[in-house]
């Protein structure tokens, strides 16, 4: 996760403060246990110090509790004695967690050799501990790659009841306060899935407005599902795939609102959604947008916040049964503190839904 301001932290501070401020008390509100699996990253270290002196969430560090300790030492850190710090080298859970793993991955042919090793590796581990209910979320990716964050994940505690994508959700906060939540619009799929079939696209709207609800805040999300189209103005393929989607998500999702497929400007803004959509009541009042395909999304958000000067907040990962996220390498003590409470928001919605 990171977050991208067109312009400076100044800017930050002054338009989405008040959003991230909302999810920080959300998370104080019901504490989760987030692991850090990269205990010994600088960045994510502080970032944990932070979280505690702020009470935020419950911190559990993967890694060698003296190595751990004399980096907090030097880093001038006072809080990490708050922490659960768990050495993957000398953990009594080991042989329990390799019993489970192993069978976990039975079919795939795991033994239980290779499985007492991958307990070592901290991703796979802070996973075993989220899957043997000692943690809510996980996130990673400050020294690891998205693959290596996402492949535990999707091996041991898999997709939520009835999804079989994972994808990326966005924040983007914009200062034309009319459109949106007061500004603030969540999209998907801006990270994960290139081209989905019209049954992962519906996957992708339904997690894109359950983000929004436990993220956002959203109580009331109205998503549209993005086209060239609206109702029929055009023909084609890719459009029938959105329609179709459309009616998947309403079937997978009954109490969603949800209408497509929609051009934005149709989505968006209440006089041309009356004029494309009459009838419709999402067209010009949508607060998620769901994009048709990779391409559209990532190309479509990044035009948005260098164009339309709006901060994009992401991307937050969804679809796995409980939340593990995943960070930029090049990410800021502020990015991993904010998705530390980020995790937390999508934790306590995941036990809600189990």
């Amino acid at each position: 996760m990171i977050i991208f301001a067109p312009n400076n932290q100044k800017h930050i501070n002054i338009f989405s403060m008040d959003l991230l401020q909302q999810i920080i008390d959300r998370a104080k509100s019901n504490k989760q246990r987030i692991v850090l699996p990269e205990a010994l990253e600088e960045r994510t270290l502080t970032a944990a110090d932070r979280v505690l002196a702020d009470d935020i969430a419950d911190i559990i560090l993967i890694g060698n509790p003296e190595e751990v300790k004399a980096l907090a030492a030097k880093l001038g850190l006072t809080n990490i004695d708050k922490a659960t710090i768990i050495d993957p080298e000398n953990n009594p859970k080991s042989e329990e967690y390799a019993t489970l793993l192993a069978e976990l991955r039975k079919k795939k042919g795991m033994t239980i050799e290779q499985a007492r090793e991958l307990v070592k590796n901290p991703l796979y581990l802070g996973c075993m501990i989220i899957k043997t209910e000692g943690a809510d979320g996980q996130i990673s990716g400050a020294l690891s790659t998205t693959g290596d964050t996402l492949r535990p994940a999707l091996q041991i505690i898999k997709c939520s009841p009835g999804i079989t994508c994972v994808s990326g959700g966005m924040l983007l906060i914009s200062k034309q306060k009319q459109y949106g939540e007061n500004g603030v619009l969540v999209v998907g799929d801006v990270a994960v899935t290139p081209m989905p079939d019209e049954n992962q696209l519906a996957q992708i709207a339904v997690c894109t407005a359950q983000t929004a609800k436990s993220v956002a805040g959203f109580t009331d999300p109205r998503v549209a599902m993005l086209s060239f189209s609206t109702k029929g103005s055009a023909k084609h393929e890719v459009v029938d795939k959105v329609v179709e989607a459309t009616r998947l998500a309403k079937e997978m999702a009954p109490e969603l609102k949800v209408d497509g497929e929609v051009q934005d400007d149709a989505a968006l803004v209440p006089s041309v959604g009356e004029k494309k959509a009459p009838g419709s009541d999402i067209a010009g009042h949508a607060n998620v947008l769901v994009f048709p395909n990779l391409e559209v999304g990532n190309i479509g958000y990044k035009l948005v916040q260098r164009l339309g000067d709006a901060i994009a907040i992401g991307p937050i990962l969804q679809g796995i049964a409980r939340p593990v996220n995943d960070l930029s390498r090049g990410c800021s003590v502020d990015d991993i503190y904010y998705m530390v409470a980020i995790t937390a928001c999508q934790a306590m919605d995941a036990k809600i839904e189990k």
